[in-house]
């Protein structure tokens, strides 16, 4: 057979072979709620299944690059995994109308203590489709400099910031140091993709590499 007999163009927009029959929130919290939901499908009858909503829009992960080409990273006690992660700082709204921007410069400041001149969505992602509505947006933050009342921000929190290189953290990533997901993502494009996060020269963009 021929390519234009057995592969069609993909639409993720198509119409569903499911037919959501009702839906009830069973927990309600600030950042998510969690609801039951019945389905009907020609092939695999009724069903139910538990939906994770996430509530005031994306989640929002930022990873910066400082003036001497160092990646700040935080550790994090991560409680339903039982270890320490190493992470791009992250985190969501406070509230309905902090647009992702705002959280991303936000969460720079009170994690690692730094402020962007240049602030940058370049990836969106959805979490886990399976049962979640959560979206993730990344942002590349360029031109860090510390923020001046550093007191401001948690200093529990900036005891954990580490400093890393794009080498170094894609070696992390690599070899299974670095586990979570949005920040295997931010990671791989800053080292393999510099250029094409921001607008810059080739003495920049060599910098980034080493």
């Amino acid at each position: 057979m021929s390519r234009e007999t057995t592969y069609r163009r993909f639409d993720p927009w198509r119409s569903t072979p499911i037919r959501e029959e009702s839906r009830q929130t069973v927990i309600e919290g600030h950042y998510f709620n969690v609801d039951r939901a019945s389905f009907d499908s020609a092939t695999a009858g009724h069903f139910e299944r538990f939906i994770l909503h996430k509530n005031n829009g994306d989640s929002v992960g930022v990873i910066g690059l400082t003036k001497d080409g160092m990646v700040p990273l935080i550790e994090q006690y991560r409680i339903p995994v039982h270890r320490w992660t190493l992470e791009i700082p992250a985190g969501h709204a406070i509230e309905k109308d902090e647009r992702p921007v705002d959280v991303a410069h936000r969460k720079l400041a009170e994690e690692v203590g730094y402020k962007a001149a240049t602030m940058t969505q370049f990836c969106r992602f959805i979490n886990t489709p399976s049962y979640s509505t959560q979206h993730t947006a990344l942002y590349f933050a360029y031109d860090l400099t510390p923020i001046a009342d550093r007191d401001q921000y948690a200093s529990e929190a900036r005891a954990q910031v580490r400093f890393y290189t794009p080498e170094e953290c894609y070696h992390m990533v690599i070899n299974g140091t670095i586990l979570d997901a949005k920040s295997i993502i931010a990671i791989q494009r800053l080292y393999m993709a510099p250029n094409n996060m921001i607008a810059v020269s080739e003495e920049e963009e060599a910098a980034l590499r080493d």
